[in-house]
């Protein structure tokens, strides 16, 4: 059974990714990029948890991710929006970099995404994306 917090947390995850990509598309809107990035973060804490989402970020070996992520933040509300998104994207792909290929496999399953997935162009790159062996991939949370 899936809690009231973790339904509203994928919507406010949805919400957040939503207005990020309309800040993109709208020429890298300060504001809506700001309410895409609070709605993101607000979203991944009731989803997983207050708790999970403190251990997930205070890892050690995650810290060049996280001050680059929150880092984007920050010049994102300071109104520097291209290179906070870039200092955004860079700590998303540091601190869900395992994570990629874990749902690659997963969306193998639906059928005209996984025919694209199982090119071997884009089979070899999130192969090689995790940048660990096979048996260590596993969820980032």
């Amino acid at each position: 059974m899936v809690s009231d917090n973790t339904k509203i947390g994928t919507g406010l995850l949805a919400l957040g990714c939503g207005f990020l990509f309309l800040g993109m598309l709208f020429f890298f809107d300060p504001a809506m990029l700001a309410l895409g990035d609070i709605l993101f973060l607000t979203g991944l804490t009731m989803t997983i948890g207050v708790s999970r989402t403190m251990r997930f970020f205070a890892k050690p070996d995650r810290l060049r991710g996280m001050i680059s992520f929150f880092g984007g933040i920050v010049l994102v509300l300071i109104r520097w929006p291209i290179i906070g998104m870039m200092c955004q994207l860079y700590g998303l792909i540091y601190l869900f970099g395992q994570f990629f290929p874990i749902v690659a496999q997963s969306l193998e399953n639906i059928p005209v995404v996984g025919e694209i997935l199982r090119m071997p162009s884009i089979e070899n790159f999130f192969a090689n994306f995790g940048k660990s062996s096979q048996a260590d991939r596993r969820a980032p949370v």
